[in-house]
């Protein structure tokens, strides 16, 4: 057994992606035993989530849909995932935990929506402002996290935690003293000119979302990783991570790159939290925080931590969310089975480092047991 993991896993070169792969066939086959256990057929139910994501086509659709409609819905979940996956993978660069990613989500959403969403802007100047507003509101949130771990050492998921609760009250006073909607008891719903998502639009005989920054978040992860992988900065933020002392002792600025992982992880938070409350969603729900911003972290992790990974696995954990509903009406099953299977999936990413240590473990055993056989 040893031998076989260390033939799939072992080795430097794409050993996180095979690892995170491994994590995700793991998965599937769990589900699939879950799927079978309820008398199910593993390979119509994965189907269906697929179906109800829009990655394959349904045998019925209501009026003005069909499959693409499905599948532009889906990228517009996608969209803020992708955002919030890599700013947790920014912070875990340097060695710090964003688990505030919620509380800059809320607080870019918020912000934008009541500067911006409530305004009277024409939609060209509407939506760039809506975009700036949230990554500077979540670039502020991320700051004044990584300025609390330099200047009072204040462990970074102790104040995300605690800024989460603090913000989610503020904005729920407000929302619920000024701005409640009173038949849905949300916020009232920001103007299509500010919002990022154009709802309803009929065309081809169809009726679709588009997600307009789908395109800038393909764009923000590949400028993303160029920065981490090709620049002095993203090297220094690496370094932090890997190691404060080592990085010291280098010469490299361990407060600086600290705060500036932080803020850069606070800005893509940020892009997260406008293209979910003011595109995906167009209120906020008082007393809430978004629990993509908790998903992310997880997602990130079955990304590898890389930007374009994180694309894949926000594709693939937004892909069995969305097709939940419909893989529970087609066959029958609780639809927190789906959970359950993203929860597993979740569970196997957490644990990839695990994974390689261990097989790391192994591999040094097997070196040592060459080396004395042949002295």
């Amino acid at each position: 057994m040893k031998k076989i993991l260390i033939k799939l896993l072992g080795g430097e070169k794409l050993q996180m992606v095979r690892i995170s792969l491994f994590s995700i066939i793991i998965s599937l086959f769990v589900g699939a035993i879950i799927f079978i256990a309820m008398g199910k057929n593993p390979f119509s139910a994965y189907g269906n989530l697929l179906q109800g994501s829009g990655l394959l086509m349904k045998q019925k659709y209501a009026g003005r849909q069909n499959m693409f409609t499905d599948f532009m819905s889906f990228l517009d979940t996608l969209t803020p995932m992708i955002f919030a996956a890599l700013a947790v993978a920014v912070a875990l660069k340097a060695g710090l935990f964003n688990i505030g990613v919620s509380g800059m989500m809320l607080t870019a959403g918020f912000i934008a929506t009541l500067t911006v969403g409530y305004s009277s802007l024409p939609a060209f100047l509407a939506k760039p402002l809506v975009l700036i507003i949230g990554a500077v509101s979540g670039a502020l949130v991320g700051a004044l996290i990584g300025w609390l771990k330099y200047r009072f050492n204040i462990n970074e998921v102790v104040s995300s935690i605690m800024i989460n609760y603090t913000l989610m009250y503020i904005f729920t006073f407000f929302i619920n003293t000024f701005f409640l909607e009173p038949t849905s008891r949300q916020s009232i719903v920001i103007a299509d000119e500010a919002r990022l998502t154009l709802v309803n639009v009929k065309a081809f005989g169809l009726k679709f979302c588009i997600p307009l920054a789908f395109p800038l978040a393909i764009i923000v992860a590949i400028l993303v990783r160029y920065l981490i992988n090709r620049t002095t900065t993203g090297f220094e933020i690496q370094a932090v991570g890997l190691g404060k002392k080592a990085a010291n002792y280098a010469g490299i600025s361990i407060s600086k790159n600290m705060m500036l992982a932080m803020i850069i992880s606070g800005a893509l938070a940020g892009l997260a939290g406008v293209t979910y409350f003011c595109g995906y969603n167009a209120s906020i729900r008082p007393g809430v925080v978004p629990s993509m911003g908790f998903n992310a972290i997880a997602v990130a992790l079955l990304g590898c931590c890389d930007p374009i990974g994180c694309i894949f696995a926000s594709f693939l954990i937004t892909a069995i969310s969305n097709g939940s509903i419909y893989m529970s009406s087609q066959q029958g099953v609780e639809i927190e089975i789906a959970d359950l299977i993203t929860s597993v999936i979740l569970i196997f990413a957490a644990c990839s480092e695990f994974l390689r240590m261990y097989i790391e473990k192994i591999s040094m055993e097997q070196n040592d047991k060459k080396d004395v056989k042949r002295v």
